[in-house]
């Protein structure tokens, strides 16, 4: 491992996860379990028992087009149905968590806390869901760090069984226009907890709500920011997911990134 009960890894294809973990020297990996862009239900994954096996932990992030925020009732319904199709299929290969953007409420941002705690009362899953801070949209739930203070409030009410967290991307946050120094800080005291952190540079400047990632230092993010913000999750005990572009050649080096972050 990277550090003290830190894992470090990266977003992989579907196909063979466990081989790419190897090949990258990962702790962890995150996969789509479906198209990320459909919302068809994830089919069974051939691998399921082999991934269950694993010390590999394995997290699943949700299809793109999920909103559980929408004032439509059919995208609203249909993005329910297919974050607990994801959950359930999570739980057929053990995933350590699912991780679903935070969406946007078209008419009113104001609506969407709402809207996220009704979706969480009518979700059953023992896998965790980790709602995670989003890039672009002006009526975005979890955007800017008061929209997702309002969020975080609202869902607080929820005492539900479904275990609910929170995964930061730091490109998301640069894409956002949020100062990045004490982004991380920042945000943990709004959520009261990291569950996972994406390291990601950004390749558009800040602020454009732009979600192109590019690889650790190359982009458009100050490295020693970005080394700053990995070292506070480490700090936390968050594992810690590179989705950058690859060959692996690059995916490993952005890990030594992490790595070398996380030592100081």
């Amino acid at each position: 491992m990277a550090g003290a009960e830190v894992r470090i890894g990266a977003h992989v294809s579907r196909s063979g996860p466990l081989e790419a973990a190897a090949a990258l020297g990962a702790d962890c990996v995150q996969i789509f379990l479906s198209d990320p862009g459909s919302y068809k239900k994830p089919p069974p994954h051939p691998e399921a028992a082999e991934i269950r096996a694993s010390p590999i932990g394995l997290y699943v992030h949700a299809p793109y087009l999920i909103n559980v925020c929408s004032p439509k009732p059919n995208v609203r319904y249909g993005s329910r149905k297919i974050l607990q199709q994801t959950c359930d299929a999570a739980d057929e290969v053990g995933a350590a968590a699912v991780v679903v953007h935070g969406g946007h409420a078209e008419d009113d941002i104001a609506e969407g806390p709402g809207r996220w705690l009704r979706s969480l009362e009518l979700l059953e899953s023992e896998v965790p869901v980790l709602i995670e801070n989003t890039a672009g949209g002006e009526n975005a739930v979890a955007r800017r760090f008061d929209a997702l203070a309002r969020l975080s409030e609202t869902i607080s009410a929820y005492d539900g069984p479904v275990p609910v967290g929170f995964c930061f991307d730091t490109c998301h946050a640069h894409a956002a226009g949020e100062g990045l120094a004490d982004a991380v800080e920042r945000a943990v005291a709004i959520t009261g907890r990291l569950d996972l952190l994406h390291a990601n540079d950004s390749r558009d400047p800040p602020g454009t709500g732009a979600d192109r990632h590019a690889r650790l230092g190359d982009g458009q993010m100050d490295a020693d920011t970005l080394r700053a913000m990995i070292a506070a999750a480490g700090r936390l005990g968050a594992p810690i997911l590179v989705e950058t572009p690859g060959p692996a050649k690059g995916i490993r080096e952005d890990l030594e990134f992490v790595r070398s972050a996380l030592r100081g």
